[in-house]
């Protein structure tokens, strides 16, 4: 996988939105972290298989989320995933949640690198950063 944007298809259920059939607001965060996932599972990575194999997993350091327009009961959206920066022990990612071209909510997420035990924070695995650091979008 070369792509600079990883990009997970969802649609909306009821169990995603309030009463007026509109998403609430926080199954999007759940929506980008499931994107996530995949853009990890997609590159050779499954969570399970880190956190039982190396001893280590990505928790979230701080997020900011930017509501733009509604997403409502039945759309079909796409959540996409850009890795903005790289660093030894941390992730750096820009995500969106589009209903077709339209952006609804624009994310940036950053992402520590720590042990599964622990909780400590981290290197990346070695294989893992030289995975991941090419497909950096922005170099320091």
């Amino acid at each position: 996988m070369s792509e600079a944007r990883f990009s997970w298809p969802t649609r909306i259920y009821w169990e995603d939105t309030d009463a007026g059939g509109v998403v609430y607001h926080a199954r999007y965060v759940a929506f980008m972290e499931r994107a996530r996932t995949e853009w990890m599972r997609a590159l050779g990575y499954g969570q399970e298989a880190m956190r039982s194999g190396d001893g280590q997993v990505f928790v979230v350091r701080a997020m900011t989320l930017d509501f733009l327009r509604p997403a409502k009961l039945d759309d079909a959206l796409s959540v996409t995933v850009e890795l903005v920066q790289c660093r030894r022990a941390s992730l750096l990612m820009e995500q969106s949640v589009m209903r077709g071209e339209e952006v609804l909510v624009t994310s940036q997420v950053r992402l520590a690198a720590v042990g599964a035990r622990d909780f400590k924070p981290q290197a990346i695995d070695d294989t893992l950063y030289a995975t991941l650091h090419p497909l950096q979008t922005k170099h320091a």
